[in-house]
């Protein structure tokens, strides 16, 4: 397959625009075309003992959750652990890519799959998507009439303005009188400056509308997952559900304010990762993540929230698996995909 047709496969199943605004994803790494790719190596993290293991396995293309290019590199060379990844996988013609957050916000993502550890329950977005396009532009519409002794003197001004889209003119009757109703799509900054130039004139700023433009949330998608258990289960239930789910033998535990192990969890707040930020405020009898601050730990054991700690990368890594198994129907059988065996958590508990 073809490396850009597969790219534009990766793509269609997750789509990088749904990744947070922070993040690095897509293709990091693109060998000289033209490139074929007959092995897609899946991993969480590229180490230097996962590429050598993808090296081995002849992999035409690596696709590492987490993006192992993530600030600037300001040159390639053998000095530091990243770079000496790139200078690898170009010597042997392999790409890298990475899709990250992306995968965190899609339906059959991998908080989609965390959610599965907790038992049958149903989930929400904690904060969900919007449509990464939609046929509207800007952030606002503004809509107003004018007569044609005024028409052509606004809008020879509004045309000045930056940031200005969809600007359109129909006939109208207002009043019993023919006018002409404009209407505009403008971002934030711009509409200041059109508001100004309407109200400028009184009869114009009194005929005027400014709408709000929203893009569509798309459904089941977003960062976080909020999961309300079929039936109540006591924590250590949960624990041991989850220790099962992540074959762990071991998770941190943190109990909240007047919880005990056998307290029951109705409501679960999950993200994989790094879920601090993600779960912050969110009402729930518990939280699940890879890794929080000391100090949110804190903040949710004060409110009475229990916290489930497994280390980051456990509560994304078991993924792969079902992402193998996905990736291949999505790409009809056309390429081998295998998964690392050398891909762990760095931490261990000794």
């Amino acid at each position: 397959m073809n490396l850009r047709e597969l790219v534009s496969a990766l793509n269609d199943f997750a789509s990088p625009a749904l990744a947070e605004s922070w993040d690095n994803v897509g293709l990091l790494v693109e060998p000289s075309p033209p490139h074929t790719v007959n092995t897609l190596f899946l991993t969480n993290d590229l180490t230097e003992e996962v590429m050598e293991e993808a090296v081995q396995k002849k992999a035409d293309l690596v696709l590492s959750y987490h993006p192992p290019i993530f600030t600037p590199l300001k040159r390639v060379t053998w000095k530091t652990w990243k770079e000496r990844l790139v200078v690898r996988a170009l010597e042997n013609r392999i790409g890298i890519y990475s899709p990250h957050t992306a995968y965190d916000a899609i339906p059959h993502g991998v908080n989609n799959w965390l959610t599965k550890g907790l038992g049958a329950c149903t989930s929400v977005p904690l904060h969900p998507s919007t449509a990464p396009s939609s046929p509207a532009e800007g952030t606002h519409r503004v809509e107003f009439c004018a007569d044609a002794e005024h028409l052509d003197a606004v809008l020879s001004k509004i045309k000045d303005i930056p940031e200005i889209s969809c600007l359109t003119t129909l006939p109208a009757r207002v009043e019993g009188e023919e006018q002409t109703r404009v209407s505009l799509n403008c971002s934030q900054k711009a509409l200041l400056e059109v508001v100004a130039l309407l109200s400028q004139n009184s009869l114009l700023h009194h005929k005027t509308e400014i709408l709000l433009l929203q893009k569509p949330l798309l459904p089941h998608t977003g960062m976080g997952r909020l999961c309300t258990l079929s039936e109540p289960v006591s924590l250590s239930g949960v624990i041991e559900r989850i220790k099962g789910h992540l074959q762990l033998p071991h998770v941190r535990v943190a109990l909240g304010a007047g919880r005990t192990l056998e307290s029951p969890v109705k409501k679960a707040a999950l993200c994989a990762g790094s879920g601090s930020s993600v779960l912050k405020g969110t009402e729930a009898d518990l939280y699940l993540t890879g890794e929080m601050s000391h100090h949110d730990v804190l903040d949710a054991v004060a409110n009475g929230i229990s916290v489930i700690l497994c280390e980051h990368s456990n509560t994304e890594r078991g993924f792969l698996s079902e992402l193998r198994d996905a990736l291949a129907i999505h790409l009809q059988n056309k390429i081998n995909i295998v998964v690392s065996e050398k891909d762990r958590d760095p931490l261990q508990v000794a």
